[in-house]
């Protein structure tokens, strides 16, 4: 993509409604533009990664053995009425009402719908385990939205549910889920931390968060330093056992957020020389509720036996939008954003120093070509600027890798090749160049 014609309106300044890092830098880098209050519009930057992330969630989900399905945003306020949390759910809620006087809501999760689903289809235990999901957008009125993306009334929102015939099994479908998150998170280059947690609105007895690292935080965290998890590449979901294993080892090392913190079992449990506290972003979380939604909702199966039984459950979330301002969060410098590779819009920033002159624009663009023909994804900086402004947007928007065409180093037959994250800045020739950064992107 030429950066002359991509839609990318960057800010030089940082809005004053911006309170924090990842609401700054994704208004200034062009990702997003607020619309209302908590409410923003994706633009082409921004959506790229939102993608990304997005897919990658789907990915691990489909290896989890879920199935994607697409729920409507509008659900009828009858099922929530039903389940008893029509009123329970607070003003979060929006509640509409149609021309017809029929009661709606703007979904802010799923649980009665799909139950109601299931309770309209499944009939056998043979037909069980099922765990579908969807990514969708949802909508909760925030008292007080803020912090961008972070914190937004409307957002992008992965949630599945998970159907069992007894607790044992609804327990193994909460374990693969937990799995599939430290998976999920890992991919996208974030240490997570799994931490007990409050069911709130959700309800049941049984949840987790999932906490990404990061000095801005919004949430102080305590967790031991041997907090790491076993190989996940090699676990077989069907592994019951290991996957207790994977899902109890992570437990021992009691992560709290400091409003569940419980000094004394924490100091008890945690040699004081592995003790940790920072502060994290909540990015995912686990809930198994058993029979609240199925029994109300009527999802009920044929036993082995003939008796009649109630459909074990568990939903599982992870806001995905939020999570393109969590990673903004944890990896970013004084000059921008640092995407990990996984998520980056584009893989590489390729500057033209010399626009104008004929030998810097015509190897500028057979690289460009030869890049693209190899599978390299590139944002070239084509334009008649300045090169102190194409390297502040280079650094601002944060592409993974930069390479910079002048015409004082094609003399020599040299380009310069850095990493965003300073691992890399080398002086190579065009085509160790290629040789690099083609092997770095199927790498």
């Amino acid at each position: 993509m030429r950066l002359s014609s991509f839609y990318l309106p960057t800010l030089k300044e940082t809005p004053k409604e911006a309170e924090i890092v990842s609401h700054r830098l994704m208004l200034r880098a062009g990702m997003v533009r607020q619309m209302a209050a908590g409410i923003y519009s994706w633009l082409p930057l921004g959506l790229r990664v939102l993608r990304k992330v997005e897919e990658i969630v789907r990915q691990e989900q489909d290896r989890a053995g879920c199935q994607e399905m697409l729920m409507p945003t509008l659900q009828p306020a009858e099922l929530w009425q039903r389940s008893g949390r029509y009123d329970d759910y607070g003003p979060e809620m929006l509640r509409i009402t149609d021309r017809h006087d029929r009661g709606l809501v703007y979904g802010p999760t799923n649980e009665e719908m799909l139950t109601d689903i299931i309770a309209s289809t499944l009939r056998s235990y043979r037909d069980l385990p099922k765990a579908l999901y969807h990514i969708q957008w949802k909508f909760r009125d925030e008292v007080r939205p803020r912090f961008g993306v972070m914190r937004g009334r409307e957002f992008l929102m992965k949630d599945c549910y998970s159907f069992d015939l007894d607790k044992e099994a609804a327990r193994h479908s909460y374990n693969k889920m937990f799995v599939a998150y430290l998976k999920t998170f890992k991919r996208m280059g974030l240490d997570a931390i799994p931490m007990e947690a409050d069911t709130g609105p959700i309800g049941g007895d049984l949840s987790h968060e999932f906490i990404v690292l990061a000095e801005t935080g919004e949430s102080a965290v305590f967790w031991d330093a041997d907090f790491k998890p076993m190989d996940l590449e090699v676990i077989d979901y069907d592994d019951h056992e290991k996957l207790d294993a994977v899902v109890q080892g992570c437990m021992q090392f009691y992560a709290r957020t400091e409003d569940r913190h419980d000094p004394a079992a924490f100091e008890a449990q945690v040699p004081k020389s592995r003790r940790r506290r920072g502060r994290g972003i909540e990015v995912g979380q686990l809930f198994y509720f058993g029979t609240k939604y199925s029994e109300p909702l009527g999802a009920k199966v044929t036993g082995p036996e003939g008796e009649e039984i109630t459909v074990e459950m568990g939903s599982y979330g992870i806001g995905v939008s939020r999570l393109v301002g969590a990673i903004i969060e944890a990896s970013h410098d004084s000059g921008g954003i640092i995407w990990p590779d996984s998520v980056a819009p584009f893989d590489l920033a390729l500057i033209n120093l010399g626009a104008g002159d004929a030998d810097c624009d015509v190897a500028c663009e057979e690289f460009y070509a030869k890049l693209l023909a190899a599978g390299v994804d590139v944002l070239y900086d084509d334009r008649d600027g300045r090169p102190g402004v194409k390297f502040a947007d280079a650094d601002l928007v944060g592409l993974p890798w930069r390479l910079v065409i002048g015409p004082r180093g094609l003399k020599e037959g040299k380009v310069e090749l850095k990493r965003r994250d300073g691992s890399v800045d080398d002086d190579v020739t065009l085509d160790q160049a290629l040789a690099r950064l083609t092997g770095a992107v199927a790498g």
